[in-house]
Parts: C-alpha cells; sequence; structure tokens
C-alpha cells in the first residue's frame, strides 16, 4: 500500500459527520445544510437538452473512445470564452485540455508537476520539495501535495488585509525548494480576489525560483462587485506574459452553470505544461464524455445564464448577509458562494450546537485550515455556502440570529 495514503487528514465533512455524531439535531426543525458547497440553482434547461441530443442524434456519441485532449470543438469554445471574459488570445490546439472538473484537474496537475523527493516520498521534510498553498484552503490542494511526494507548505491570510495571502512570510529557503505554488482567487473560503499586484509579485518569485502557478478559479463568474475578478492569465497578459510562463489556470462549469454533477472545466496556459499534462492524462485515462462535451460546448457559449446565475446569488447574498451581520462579524465577500464569518468561542461547538438546536448545519472553520505560527486561522470562523434557494438561506440566517442571541 502506498505510504503516502497514511499522511491524508480527514476530509471536512467527514471531520463534521463525526463531530454530529452524538448530538442529533433538533426534530421540530426542516434540515438546512449551508455546509458543502454544492450548487443548488437549477441546472439551465438548454444544457440539460444538448446532453440528450448528443446521445440520441449522434450515432457515435457513446460508442467510441474520446481524445483526452477533447473535440476541436470544445478547445474552439474554451478559447471564445478566455476571449470574452478576459480578452485573451490561446491557442486552442497547445495552450488548453478539458478536465474532468478542476477538482481532478489540480490533483493530477500536481502530480504531473513534482519531482519526488530522493526515496520516494515526503518524509525528509530537509529534500522533499514543496508545495505552497494558501491557509484556509481546499483541502484537494494538501492531498495532491502529499501523494505527489511533496511537503505542503500553508501561507496564512491577512484579515486586516481584506484575507489577502502573506506571502511576504515566506523565507527565500521554502521559495527555493518551491515547485508548485497553489493560489485561489477567488478564495474558498473567504471570498478574496487577488489584485494585479499581488500577480506581479508571484510571478516575479516564480521567475526567481522557477516554480509553476496553478490558479484555481472555480468560483470567478459569481462576483458582487461591478468588475469581475481578476484572472491569473489575464493578469499575466496585462504585464506583457502572453506566453503565460510557468502558470496554468482552471475553470469549472460547477458553479458557473450549476452542474457539478457534470464534472466538466478546462485548463489553460503555459504550452510547454500543456504538452506534459497531456502525457500525463493520456495514461491516466482522464479523457472527457463525449456527451458532456456537447454539453459543455453549449454552456461555456451562453452568457445570459451566467449572468441570471450571478443576479440570484446577488439578490440572496444582499437579504441574507445583513441578517447575519447583526449578529456576527460577517461581511459580503469580493465574489465566491460563502460568507466566512466571525464568530465568539470556538467554531466547532458553535457549528455543533446549532446544529443540535436549530438543525442548521456550517462548516467550523478550523476543519479548513492548519495550524501555522500563530495558530489555526480559520479558528473562531465558520463558513455559510449560500448555495439553496434565497427562502431556506433566509431561513437558516433566521435560525442562527435567534442561536447567537440565546448563547451566553
Amino acid at each position: 500500500m502506498n505510504p503516502l495514503l497514511s499522511l491524508l487528514q480527514p476530509y471536512p465533512f467527514e471531520r463534521l459527520r463525526q463531530l454530529f455524531a452524538h448530538t442529533p439535531p433538533n426534530p421540530a426543525l426542516r434540515p438546512i445544510s449551508l455546509g458543502m458547497g454544492e450548487p443548488k440553482h437549477p441546472t439551465p434547461a438548454f444544457i440539460q437538452q444538448a446532453m440528450i441530443d448528443a446521445i440520441v442524434s449522434t450515432p457515435s456519441g457513446l460508442a467510441a473512445y474520446p481524445a483526452t485532449a477533447g473535440e476541436p470543438r470544445l478547445r474552439d469554445a474554451f478559447a471564445g470564452w478566455l476571449k470574452l471574459r478576459y480578452g485573451l488570445d490561446v491557442d486552442p490546439a497547445s495552450q488548453m485540455l478539458p478536465v474532468n472538473g478542476s477538482r481532478e484537474a489540480l490533483f493530477a496537475l500536481t502530480q504531473t508537476i513534482v519531482n519526488p523527493a530522493p526515496g520516494g516520498g515526503s518524509a525528509n521534510t530537509d529534500q522533499a520539495p514543496i508545495v505552497v498553498c494558501p491557509n484556509p484552503f481546499y483541502q484537494i490542494y494538501e492531498g495532491a501535495a502529499l501523494l505527489a511526494g511533496a511537503q505542503p507548505y500553508f501561507v496564512p491570510t491577512v484579515e486586516s488585509r481584506n484575507f489577502a495571502q502573506d506571502w511576504d512570510s515566506v523565507p527565500d529557503a521554502v521559495w527555493a525548494r518551491t515547485q508548485l505554488l497553489i493560489v485561489c482567487s477567488p478564495g474558498n473560503p473567504t471570498g478574496a480576489v487577488m489584485p494585479l499586484s499581488e500577480w506581479e509579485k508571484l510571478f516575479a518569485l516564480s521567475d526567481r525560483f522557477g516554480f509553476v502557478i496553478a490558479s484555481d478559479e472555480c468560483y470567478s463568474e459569481i462576483y458582487f462587485r461591478d468588475e469581475p475578478p481578476l484572472g491569473g492569465m489575464e493578469a499575466a497578459a496585462k504585464l506583457g506574459r502572453s506566453d503565460f510562463k510557468n502558470l496554468v489556470s482552471f475553470t469549472s462549469l460547477s458553479k458557473r452553470s450549476n452542474v457539478p454533477g457534470m464534472r466538466s472545466g478546462f485548463v489553460a496556459g503555459d504550452a510547454a505544461i500543456m504538452k506534459q499534462f497531456l502525457l500525463y492524462r493520456t495514461y491516466h485515462g482522464s479523457a472527457m464524455s463525449p456527451v458532456v462535451q456537447a454539453a459543455s460546448i453549449a454552456a461555456w457559449r451562453d452568457e445570459q445564464h451566467v449572468i441570471e446565475n450571478r443576479a440570484l446569488y446577488r439578490s440572496k447574498f444582499a437579504q441574507v448577509t445583513p441578517l447575519l451581520a447583526e449578529v456576527l462579524e460577517v461581511a459580503l465577500p469580493d465574489a465566491g458562494f460563502y460568507l466566512w464569518a466571525k464568530v465568539k468561542g470556538n467554531d466547532t461547538d458553535f457549528a455543533r450546537d446549532l446544529h443540535a438546536l436549530y438543525n442548521v448545519t456550517v462548516l467550523p472553520g478550523s476543519y479548513l485550515a492548519r495550524d501555522g505560527h500563530s495558530g489555526n486561522p480559520g479558528a473562531q470562523r465558520i463558513r455559510m455556502a449560500l448555495v439553496a434557494e434565497t427562502a431556506e438561506c433566509v431561513e437558516a440566517a433566521q435560525r442562527i440570529v435567534e442561536f447567537v442571541k440565546s448563547r451566553p
């Protein structure tokens, strides 16, 4: 058995299940979950129809193995969206690949990039390669690093700077061993968006130390400001890096188009990295189903449903955030569909008692972070995913307000 598996920590939702194991929820109230970041808005009918049409009207729809690189029409749809959204000119043939959701792709790219430490493991931390990632973070970053034989290095957020990562706190000795930097903008769970100045700093570090930057941008189309979030490749182009050297961006349909079950997205960036990533994926068996490709083409070529989806989130957050702000330290994020709220006392106790008394599920912030020099940056925080319909989220917020007011 791969010994690196023993390094993996329980997934946050397994820890949540264990937290609730001995405290049953109030049966008088219907359950409302703000725990998992799974979109609940309806999938647009035209995307569903595109998948149906691909099955019934294309004789070879399910009768042939799909190419790992995807159909040319699909890559053209990716390129068209990047041009529309960011004004980028990206080569469909050499600078992009379809992926089965950003989660799968983030894991796979890490295995492609990382050159394991001598001895095939991460036990010798003085020699192991490093994967730098934010803290708090999406747990796939850590798991992908560990299973690639790398050592994760967590960079904390700074609350006073709108949850920006404290990149200046990372020693040169760490950057020198870094092979991959994973960033998430808009961030999960904070909703923070990286400005151009932050990208400029990271590109300079990448040039100096030679590491690859993986930019997780799966929340890019849900935002609350007038200006859409800056993307990594957009930032590179603005800074004269049109070859996207050592940069790979990850984009997904799951949140943008409410199709998490389709497992569809794409990666784009440095052509040299894309070439090696295609080689890895060819052996890994990660080709996208032809019917999913057909539905994905339809989704990437339509923006109206994205505008309508964003309006739903804006309306929902406008109603829920002021309610919660009466009793919690919470504010509208830059983007994404999470509220990252500060609570009094222990965040796991808060989540457990809220579930037991009011049948509302939230995720303790400490489950999304690791201990650092200043403790766990997720401690005394909770993540609330406002993914359900507005009325359900408002009811959950009202229960949370009542719960907080009832606490000593």
